[in-house]
């Protein structure tokens, strides 16, 4: 059963220097916006990162990064960030790219205790220099590890007591997953229900994989690029 916090200073208490988190969203949806803060407010440092993206300069992960936060970021897409491409540039962050398809089956097969599997995604292209590929029926396929953090970064929508988390639309992307291959899964939510209340067959995440949820006060839920008829 997953213990409910009121508290964001108590819930990431024990995310340390050095730590991997596996943090949720894609863009700006469904990120765990307000964990984040907390995270930059507790000034914890060298943390490796691994998210699709790195928000924005001044929103999501974009916080942590602009606070010198994080030392290494895992993802597949880092186009809307200059503050991320100028520490990339730098030398100052060490980055892993990824295929996007790729980092959500690591991230899967972490959370499935899947040490590591074969995909034709990266042959022949610099992600695959100085790897390990094979050939299977005559076609070849790179080598690509399962990932896991120390503590997992979630939004979900609902959850109730036990912990079973529902997603709404495309907050859904890369949570679920993430919330599988965390050792510790912090979730916040916009609404906790009693226990049964949710609808068993409208549960993404079941309880078994989250350790803490919190409500949150708000969500700012910001737009990242706002396209309107002239």
């Amino acid at each position: 059963m997953a213990k409910i916090y009121t508290s964001y200073t108590d819930i990431v208490a024990d995310i340390h220097d050095g730590a991997t988190l596996l943090v949720g969203g894609f863009g700006l949806v469904g990120i765990p916006e307000n964990l984040i803060i907390a995270l930059r407010d507790k000034a914890v440092k060298n943390l490796t990162v691994v998210s699709n993206n790195c928000g924005v300069d001044d929103w999501g992960l974009g916080l942590l990064l602009r606070e010198k936060q994080i030392k290494k970021m895992v993802s597949s897409y880092v186009g809307e960030n200059k503050e991320f491409e100028r520490q990339f540039l730098s030398g100052e962050l060490e980055v892993e790219l990824t295929p996007q398809g790729t980092l959500a089956e690591r991230i899967r097969a972490g959370g499935a205790g899947i040490p590591a599997f074969y995909t034709p995604a990266g042959v022949g292209t610099p992600i695959a220099e100085g790897r390990e590929t094979r050939d299977f029926a005559g076609k070849e396929y790179l080598l690509e590890y399962g990932i896991t953090g120390d503590f997992a970064l979630i939004k979900a929508w609902k959850a109730d007591k036990m912990g079973n988390l529902v997603f709404r639309k495309t907050a859904q992307n890369f949570n679920p997953m993430m919330a599988a291959a965390g050792k510790i899964t912090i979730v916040e939510v916009e609404e906790i229900v009693e226990t049964g209340e949710l609808d068993p067959e409208h549960i993404h995440t079941p309880s078994v994989y989250v350790q803490r949820v919190i409500q949150a006060p708000s969500f700012e839920k910001r737009i990242e690029r706002r396209t309107v008829r002239s």
